[in-house]
């Protein structure tokens, strides 16, 4: 056994100076440790010799254990501080190299055009109102003279739910509807947000967009009064040169109506041999409808119209987005192209 003895502590300290890596230092210590490991046979087969014997070879065991043991723990202080070494060394920094910028984002054209509009009117002493996307027949339809039925809703063909008790709503007039009903005159109101209705998608229409109506209600408003803010408002976003033009239109909820439009931000009224697809060839682009509110409209939501008048207005911000940025065409605003939308 004193043989067996000396050469286990031979094998013992030759294996832990080959120690690699941590996984074989692990491996040699069940070798050696374990249930079934050389030194723990060495200590179980004591049982078998004589007293002295017993106690001389007994104190050898322990000490190659000892000595096993504490190999082990340097093997593995070693192990892990190369490691770490390692770790750092493919971690360190080099401080001089130039660091990775990042681009910050910024707002959307559209967003852009409805905060400068907002503070136009805000500057005139309009207050901004909000309303649900999801609107009752009644106030998108009813409350402002289009019974069911009626041709104009046809051309303000929407997203219905629950059997059309519900829809999306096709305008924010209906925001102006409750304004009225929670308000006495005077009222002077900017009504900005989405809208939806089925069109089909081309340059200059989407089944989503987004409106900024307005609405002025007092005592001797005149269609001139409309006339001189929608003047004052072209001018300020398309430049002191823009012209606009009213044409008679006709609307259920404003009498009379009238059509807005700016001279083509793209052509600018000088069509090209090739034509212009944003004007269609006509040099103009419809901006917006407006008109004196319907007095059915005042009287049913409580209004006198012989003691107040008042005028409504709604536009597509993104056809604003387009004249003001040059934009050709109005899908280039929904398909979050990075490389068009930094260029704002």
């Amino acid at each position: 056994m004193t043989d067996n003895l000396s050469l286990l502590r031979g094998h013992v300290e030759q294996a832990l100076s080959e120690i690699g890596d941590l996984n074989a230092l692990e491996a040699l210590r069940v070798k050696m440790l374990g249930r079934k490991g050389e030194i723990t046979q060495l200590l179980k087969a004591l049982g078998s010799l004589e007293p002295d014997e017993r106690r001389e070879l007994g104190q050898r065991v322990n000490e190659l254990r000892r000595n096993f043991e504490q190999g082990l723990n340097d093997a593995k202080a070693f192990l892990l501080s190369r490691e770490q070494a390692q770790n750092l060394r493919m971690e360190q920094l080099d401080v001089t190299l130039p660091g990775k910028s990042r681009s910050l984002g910024h707002r959307h054209p559209l967003l852009i055009v409805m905060d400068e509009m907002t503070d136009f009117f805000s500057g005139l002493g309009f207050a901004v109102a909000e309303g649900p996307h999801i609107e009752t027949d009644y106030y998108n339809f009813e409350a402002l003279n289009v019974p069911k039925g009626h041709s104009t809703r046809d051309e303000q063909d929407t997203f219905y739910i629950d059997e059309s008790a519900f829809v999306l709503r096709t305008h924010t007039s209906p925001v102006q509807v409750r304004v009225m009903e929670s308000q006495k005159p005077p009222i002077r109101v900017i009504a900005p947000g989405q809208t939806f209705r089925s069109d089909d998608i081309d340059a200059t229409h989407t089944p989503v967009f987004h409106q900024m109506e307005g609405l002025v209600i007092d005592k001797n408003v005149t269609m001139g009064d409309l006339k001189g803010i929608l003047e004052l408002l072209s001018k300020r976003f398309f430049g002191e040169r823009t012209q606009i033009r009213f044409r008679p239109s006709f609307f259920p909820f404003t009498e009379p109506s009238a059509e807005v439009d700016a001279t083509c931000h793209v052509c600018h009224g000088n069509i090209p041999a090739g034509g212009c697809r944003v004007c269609k060839d006509s040099g103009w682009i419809e901006l917006l409808g407006c008109g004196m509110v319907h007095p059915l409209v005042l009287s049913r939501l409580g209004i006198d119209p012989e003691e107040f008048t008042g005028f409504a207005f709604g536009m597509g911000l993104e056809r604003v987005a387009m004249a003001r940025f040059d934009i050709p065409d109005m899908r280039l605003l929904f398909e979050n192209d990075v490389r068009f939308l930094k260029q704002f």
